[in-house]
C-alpha cells in the first residue's frame, strides 16, 4: 500500500515543474478572463443583486421616476400614486387622512353621445356587415 509523500519529500525536479504548469495555469486563467470578461483574472463578474436596490441607488429622480418598466411615470402620477397609498394605510389603521390629502378635485362630467352621432356610427357598421356579407 503506497503511502501518501507530503511536500517536502518530493524531488526538486517534481516542485519545479509543478510550479511551471501552476504558472501557465494562471497565465492560462488571465488570458480567458480578459477574452470573456474583459477583466482581471481574480476577479468574479457578480450577477446584477435581485430585490430591493440599496437606499443609495434608488434616490428618485425629480422629472420622473423608473419602476422598472420601459416607461416612466410623471411627477403627478407619482404623486397621486402616494396619496392613494397613505389613504388606504390610513383606511387599514381607522385614521381619517390629513385634509389636504382628502380634497380631491370634483369628478369630471361623463360625455354622452348625441343621438345624431350613435345614428351616424350605427349606419357605418350597418354598410361595413353590409359589404362584407357582399
Amino acid at each position: 500500500m503506497p503511502t501518501s509523500l507530503s511536500f517536502w519529500d518530493h524531488p526538486i525536479e517534481t516542485i519545479e515543474k509543478a510550479l511551471s504548469l501552476r504558472k501557465q495555469i494562471e497565465a492560462l486563467k488571465k488570458t480567458v478572463a480578459n477574452i470573456l470578461g474583459g477583466g482581471e483574472s481574480g476577479t468574479v463578474k457578480v450577477a446584477k443583486r435581485r430585490g430591493r436596490p440599496p437606499k443609495a441607488a434608488s434616490a428618485p429622480s425629480v422629472t420622473a421616476q423608473v419602476d422598472g418598466r420601459k416607461a416612466k411615470r410623471s411627477p403627478a402620477t407619482i404623486a397621486k400614486m402616494k396619496a392613494a397609498a397613505k389613504a388606504r394605510w390610513a383606511k387599514k389603521k381607522g385614521v381619517s387622512p390629513a385634509p389636504a390629502e382628502t380634497a380631491a378635485k370634483a369628478p369630471k362630467k361623463k360625455r354622452t353621445m348625441s343621438p345624431e352621432g350613435r345614428a351616424r356610427i350605427a349606419a357605418a357598421q350597418r354598410a361595413r356587415w353590409a359589404k362584407a356579407k357582399g
